[in-house]
């Protein structure tokens, strides 16, 4: 499998008056736009050549966020999304404002085909949800690391 269905992502979670939040990402570009359940995703990206899964991950993380992940980080696994793209994930407990965001930006040609390009932002914004509400926002094999994480969590306590 190449490395280009391999991706490597960080769950950010929070426990906030004893109820746990998980913090989410929505793409950006005009494929997304009006898409919402279903179409979140954790802060997630290609993991480069010779890099290590964790640290790509990361180095994802803080592209998609400007958030800098501090460790511990709890590893949920990996997911197949329903193309075919392997996700390595872990998830880590800390504190972001969704309202400070700052996201890299992408090139793509839109339609595909037309000699026209778009420029935007990778993320064009992110949000915290109870897991229930995260479960229905993210894509479907992504859902799965809810659950994980809850387990670690009811684990540890």
């Amino acid at each position: 499998m190449s490395r280009t269905t391999i991706s490597a992502g960080l769950l950010l979670f929070r426990r906030l008056h004893g109820r746990l939040e998980l913090f989410l990402a929505h793409p950006g570009g005009p494929f997304w736009r009006d898409r919402d359940d279903g179409a979140w995703t954790i802060p997630k990206g290609g993991v480069d050549t010779g890099e290590e899964l964790l640290a790509a991950a990361c180095r994802e993380f803080e592209e998609e966020t400007g958030v800098r992940p501090v460790p511990p980080f709890l590893p949920l696994g990996e997911v197949r999304q329903k193309a075919g793209k392997r996700i390595h994930a872990w998830a880590w407990e800390g504190d972001a404002d969704p309202a400070t965001v700052t996201s890299n930006v992408m090139r793509t040609e839109h339609p595909r085909g037309s000699g026209r390009f778009l420029t935007f932002p990778e993320v064009d914004r992110c949000a915290w949800f109870d897991p229930d509400t995260a479960r229905a926002k993210l894509n479907p094999a992504q859902a799965e690391l809810v659950g994980r994480l809850e387990a670690l969590l009811d684990g540890s306590e």
